[in-house]
């Protein structure tokens, strides 16, 4: 369900910043279905991607090998993401908070946390320039707190304005699709809201999954259950790559 939702937020001929896991299988299944046009950018300096299975990394050979073009790291990022060209990245989280900020660095006190995670790689460029960003995070009240423990990559601060501040280029999480529903900022607080509930699930299970008071929207609707079209798409995305 998370896979399908993220996939059906993406829209043909857009550019997507792709992260390996959850957000590449949405990116790669949105090519496959409704967005055959949309260019998928990998970190590893692959321009328009078409693999044919699941990468198993940004640099597994079947990016290179069905790219447009490959250039180096520092081109995608000086001359790709920095300036704005990129439309849509998608980022995973081990911590979120309401204002759309991502931690991947630790948990716990950054001088002696109680887990070291894997850290910052691409993903604070990718929040910071961007023209907005899609972010996929299993939802639970350890990975949906009050406040992060760390900023790794920056959300929308503490409220509205904080990125304009600091003059960053993009809009920052516009999107946040969990296993649960899917969340968008309050466009006067910044603050996520709960706007859609995945099928079968009811809004105090949100609740009871998220760190800090929810706000759900007036208009709360349901996620429409995958098509059958969607599920072959995704099953022979994940056969082809086993």
């Amino acid at each position: 369900m998370m896979s399908i939702a993220a996939a059906r937020a993406l829209r043909d001929d857009q550019r997507c910043f792709v992260g390996i896991g959850l957000p590449s299988t949405a990116a790669n299944l949105a090519r496959r279905s409704h967005a055959p046009n949309l260019v998928l950018i990998y970190e590893s300096g692959t321009l328009g991607s078409k693999p044919g299975r699941l990468p198993a990394s940004i640099g597994d050979g079947i990016l290179a090998e069905t790219a447009d073009a490959v250039i180096s790291v520092p081109e995608v990022f000086n001359y790709w993401l920095q300036p704005g060209r990129i439309d849509v990245g998608f980022l995973g989280a081990a911590q979120l908070d309401r204002f759309g900020n991502i931690n991947t660095t630790v948990i716990g006190d950054y001088a002696q946390p109680k887990v070291r995670l894997p850290g910052a790689g691409g993903a604070p460029e990718i929040a910071a320039s961007c023209r907005e960003v899609f972010v996929v995070v299993r939802q639970s009240r350890r990975s949906f707190v009050d406040r992060v423990d760390f900023v790794t990559s920056f959300g929308h601060g503490r409220g509205r304005g904080d990125r304009e501040r600091l003059g960053l280029r993009g809009a920052g999480p516009t999107l946040v699709i969990t296993d649960l529903g899917v969340f968008r900022p309050d466009p006067e607080t910044a603050e996520l809201v709960l706007t859609r509930l995945h099928p079968g699930v009811e809004v105090e299970q949100v609740r009871e999954a998220t760190g800090w008071e929810l706000v759900t929207s007036p208009d709360l609707s349901r996620t429409a259950e995958p098509t059958p079209e969607e599920l072959a798409a995704l099953r022979a995305l994940k056969a082809a790559s086993e």
